[in-house]
C-alpha cells in the first residue's frame, strides 16, 4: 500500500510547499497536533521563514491571546519593549517559555530593520483572551474601544460613559474566576450589568463601523484597525461569559464555538491586509468538524480554519501535521493499519505528503483511526485525510527540546 503514498512525497520547504497547493492562498493554516513540541515550531520557523521570503507572506498569526500579541506586534515595528517583556507579556498559553517561539520573535524583529513600513513582518494572536481555565474579563478590550471612539466621534454619539461602563464592569475577581469552567452558577455573564454591556458594547461596534471614514481620517487606518480588535474581543469576551453561566448541557458546545468564531472573525480581519501564515492546533484549523471529550462528554464543533474556509474558498489553505511517535509522552509507533502507521512505515525523517493523493490511493477502504495513549495528541482522522491541501508528517519527536537555533 506504501507504493502508491511515496508517490504523493514532497521536501519540507516552501517551493515544495507551493507546487502542492498550485497557487498561493491569502492564509496559510500550518497545524500541528499536540502543544509544547519546540521541535514541531522549530520546523515551523524554517518554513515560514521561507514563505515570507520567498512567497511574500508579511504577518504571521498563532494561537495566543490576541490582545497580548499587540505586544509582539508593537516591539517588531518600533522596537518596544525587550525580547524578554514581549516573550513575558505578549503570550498566552505559556507559549512565551518556548525557544522557538523566541527564535521566531527574534527573526522576525531581526528581518523587519531597515525596511519600509510596508514592508515589515506583522505578528497576531488569533485567540480570544482565554484560556481552558476560564476567560479574561471585558474590561481592558471595552475601556480601549470607548477610549479610542470618545478621542475622536461626538460625545453625543456615544452610548455611555467611561463612569458608567467602569460601574457596570464592577471588579475584575468575578469575571476571571476559575470556578466559572466547572460551575455555571458562579459566572456573572448572565447578570443584569453583563446584558446592559452587552448592549454597550454592540452599540460601540456599531458606532465604530458608521464612523470609519472619519475615524481613518482622524485617525489612521493602523489605530481603527486595532479598534476594531478591540470590538470583536469586546463582544466575543461577553458572548463567551454569557454562555459560560449556561447551565444547559449545550453550554461547553457553544464555549468552543464561540471561541471559534472568535479567532475566525481575528483571521478575516488580519487576512484583509495581506497573505497570513498561521500555526495552531490542527483542530482549530481543519475543514471538517472537529470533536473532543471535555469532561467526559463529547463536544463537537466548526473550527476557525471551517469557517474561514467557507468564507474564503480556494484563499484558505490547511496543511495538517501528524506525527509518528512522542515517547517521552508514551506515545509510541503506531498501528501499521493507521495513516501514520503507513506513512511512518516509510522511514523518512519528515517530509511533505498531498493527502488527496493519498486518500486515492487508499481506495475506498480508509485505514483504522489511531488512539493516542496520551490526550495531549490528536491522532489523524482517516475520513478526513481528503479535506487538506497539505499533510506535513514527522516520524519521531526527540524527548528533549530541541537547540535554540537561529529561524
Amino acid at each position: 500500500m506504501t507504493n502508491g503514498i511515496e508517490d504523493t512525497l514532497h521536501a519540507v520547504e516552501a517551493a515544495a510547499l507551493m507546487e502542492l497547493l498550485g497557487t498561493r492562498p491569502r492564509i496559510l493554516a500550518l497545524g500541528e497536533p499536540t502543544h509544547g513540541e519546540d521541535s514541531l515550531l522549530d520546523l515551523r520557523n524554517t518554513l515560514f521563514r521561507q514563505l515570507v521570503e520567498e512567497e511574500g507572506y508579511r504577518t504571521v498569526a498563532i494561537e495566543s491571546d490576541c490582545l497580548k500579541g499587540l505586544a509582539v506586534d508593537d516591539h517588531l515595528l518600533s522596537g518596544t519593549g525587550t525580547l524578554d517583556e514581549v516573550m513575558e507579556r505578549g503570550f498566552s498559553h505559556g507559549f512565551g517559555a518556548s525557544a522557538a517561539n523566541r527564535a521566531l520573535v527574534r527573526w522576525m524583529r531581526q528581518y523587519n530593520e531597515g525596511r519600509p513600513a510596508s514592508d515589515r513582518l506583522r505578528f497576531a494572536g488569533f485567540d480570544g483572551p482565554l484560556e481552558i481555565t476560564g476567560a479574561a474579563g471585558p474590561r481592558q478590550a471595552l475601556n480601549a474601544l470607548h477610549g479610542y471612539l470618545a478621542a475622536s466621534v461626538d460625545p453625543s454619539l456615544l452610548p455611555c460613559t467611561a463612569d458608567a461602563l467602569d460601574r457596570l464592569l464592577g471588579p475584575d475577581e468575578p469575571w476571571t474566576d476559575e470556578g466559572v469552567m466547572w460551575d455555571p452558577a458562579l459566572s456573572v455573564g448572565r447578570s443584569e450589568e453583563a446584558r446592559e454591556l452587552r448592549l454597550l458594547a454592540d452599540d460601540l461596534a456599531e458606532l465604530l463601523d458608521e464612523q470609519t471614514p472619519q475615524l481613518i481620517t482622524a485617525t489612521s487606518r493602523e489605530a481603527w484597525d486595532r479598534a476594531r480588535l478591540y470590538a470583536r474581543t469586546a463582544t466575543g469576551l461577553l458572548r463567551y461569559h454569557h454562555w459560560m453561566a449556561d447551565g444547559s448541557p449545550a453550554r461547553m458546545t457553544r464555549l468552543v464555538g464561540v471561541r471559534d468564531r472568535m479567532m475566525a472573525d481575528n483571521l478575516l480581519a488580519l487576512a484583509e491586509r495581506g497573505p497570513v501564515l498561521v500555526f495552531a492546533h490542527n483542530a482549530h484549523l481543519q475543514r471538517e468538524r472537529s470533536s473532543m471529550r471535555m469532561g467526559g462528554a463529547p463536544l463537537e464543533w466548526w473550527s476557525a480554519g471551517a469557517l474561514v474556509s467557507a468564507r474564503l474558498g480556494g484563499d484558505y489553505a490547511f496543511v495538517a501535521t501528524a506525527v509518528g511517535t512522542i515517547r517521552h509522552r508514551g506515545v509510541g509507533a503506531p498501528p501499521p493499519d493507521s495513516v501514520e502507521g503507513l506513512l511512518y512505515a516509510l522511514r523518512e525523517d519528515r517530509f511533505l505528503a498531498d493527502p488527496r493523493r493519498m486518500a486515492a490511493a487508499l481506495g475506498d477502504t480508509p485505514p483504522a483511526p489511531r488512539v493516542s495513549p496520551w490526550f495531549g495528541y490528536g491522532p489523524l482522522d482517516p475520513a478526513h485525510l481528503a479535506a487538506s491541501d497539505g499533510l506535513l508528517f514527522v516520524r519521531d519527536l526527540p524527548p528533549e527540546p530541541v537547540p535554540l537555533r537561529e529561524v
